[in-house]
């Protein structure tokens, strides 16, 4: 099984600030680049499980008027992480002290108050393992921290407590990796 992990294309946001859960459009240019690659290189007739946010949709919209032998369906495991009193903050304005407890606790702790990386990963697992339940090959069209999220779900890890264990890697925007389930 392969599941193809992409990622939309550069939101329509400022550099340096925090948009996790923020619904932002991503730029129209860039992703219909991204949906003419893309559709060359997907396989046929398959599902797109989508992000609920627009930079997401638009990504799939844009894709399926390119490929309507693919059908696409929202699925709200995929968001990115909820940043809480934190979305729309740049990060360089976020408090010192907010990070060091976040750093403390990486695990547990709800950095901006919503969504901790365990409640993350738990999230993102339910839809990883469903998928692999299925043993098809599956697209996913969704965000960064998705994406690193499943490189550790694909490694058999399913709890981090150490911030230096997140991956720091992830395809740019528009971009895509393949793993292999």
């Amino acid at each position: 099984m392969k599941l193809w992990l992409v990622r939309h294309a550069q939101p329509l946001i400022d550099a340096g600030v925090c948009y996790g859960a923020t619904d932002v459009a991503a730029d129209a240019a860039a992703t219909q680049v991204a949906a003419q690659t893309l559709s060359l290189q997907l396989p046929g007739d398959g599902v797109v499980w989508v992000s609920p946010l627009q930079r997401c949709e638009q990504l799939a919209q844009a894709l399926q008027a390119l490929r309507p032998d693919l059908a696409c369906k929202t699925d709200e495991r995929l968001r990115e992480m909820d940043f809480g009193c934190w979305e729309a903050h740049r990060w360089d304005a976020i408090p010192p002290a907010a990070y060091d407890a976040w750093t403390a606790d990486f695990g547990e702790h709800r950095f901006g108050g919503n969504e901790s990386v365990a409640e993350f990963m738990s999230r993102v697992a339910l839809a990883w393992d469903e998928i692999q339940g299925k043993g098809q090959d599956s697209i996913w069209i969704t965000h960064a921290g998705v994406m690193r999220a499943v490189s550790l779900l694909a490694q058999g890890v399913r709890q981090i407590n150490d911030a230096a264990q997140w991956p720091t890697q992830a395809p740019g925007f528009g971009q895509w990796a393949v793993v292999s389930g």
